[in-house]
């Protein structure tokens, strides 16, 4: 009877630990912000705003706080979230560090101010070769997710797909993206993001949902030139990516 009554409280706890873990317990995840000036060039929180939801956002959907990294380009401005950095070199360490001990897979986030060289990180610029170093490095094979929130972001499409691999970046090649104001709380990609992120329950179905979002609030906003978020799925990414819903 001690046995049995053992077992049932022994399976009821690695049940427990099973449900609690998460489906990307096991994942390591960046998110950079890699600006901290409007596109006047004076002061704005709006990377840094996106950095930090969509770091909260990803623990509501499975991340372990531990296996998720923030970068900035003014980390001394938020002791909550202790982010690092925003040099890309030490966003090529952490990400490596952290997927030694989270190995099933991986998740990057940028927002940035955009070119068609890259994107802004501090003073420098990140290349799309730069990036799929970072990301190819670290993570491999592994099922990995980038999302890329800049102007002309669509330039890193072609050096990051594969095919465990989801790539969502903000705009086509050739197109700006909007909403990074100085009062601004969000560009309007990483506004969609962080409302979507929540609700859509996989990574195929949130890059849609962002897609549609943000085509209608530039409808709404009458922008000249509509951004065309670009989204690339690879042949094995849609079935090893982890849903959480």
């Amino acid at each position: 009877m001690r046995f049995a009554l053992f077992f049932v409280a022994a399976f009821t706890a690695l049940v427990s630990q099973a449900a609690a873990a998460g489906p990307f317990s096991d994942w390591a995840a960046i998110v950079v912000a890699g600006d901290w000036r409007a596109h006047s060039g004076k002061p704005s929180e709006v990377f840094d705003n996106a950095r930090r939801t969509v770091g909260d956002e990803l623990v509501g959907i499975g991340f372990k706080p531990q296996n998720i990294l923030q970068f900035s380009v003014r980390p001394e401005r938020d002791r909550a979230h202790a982010p690092r950095p925003a040099y890309a070199r030490l966003i090529s360490n952490g990400l490596s560090g952290l997927s030694k001990y989270a190995p099933a897979g991986c998740l990057a986030y940028f927002t940035s101010h955009g070119g068609d060289d890259g994107i802004a990180l501090g003073k420098g610029v990140l290349s799309p070769r730069g990036m799929a170093g970072i990301i190819g490095g670290a993570c491999g094979r592994r099922p990995t997710v980038v999302i890329v929130s800049a102007c002309f972001s669509g330039v890193f499409v072609p050096a990051l797909r594969g095919p465990n691999r989801i790539v969502l970046t903000a705009t086509a090649a050739d197109r700006p993206s909007f909403g990074c104001g100085e009062t601004d709380k969000y560009t309007f990609f990483d506004s969609c993001a962080v409302q979507w992120l929540p609700k859509s329950g996989n990574f195929p179905a949130f890059a849609k949902g962002v897609i549609a979002c943000v085509r209608t609030r530039e409808k709404k906003e009458k922008v000249d030139e509509p951004s065309e978020p670009q989204l690339f799925i690879g042949a094995t990414a849609a079935n090893t990516i982890p849903r959480w819903k």
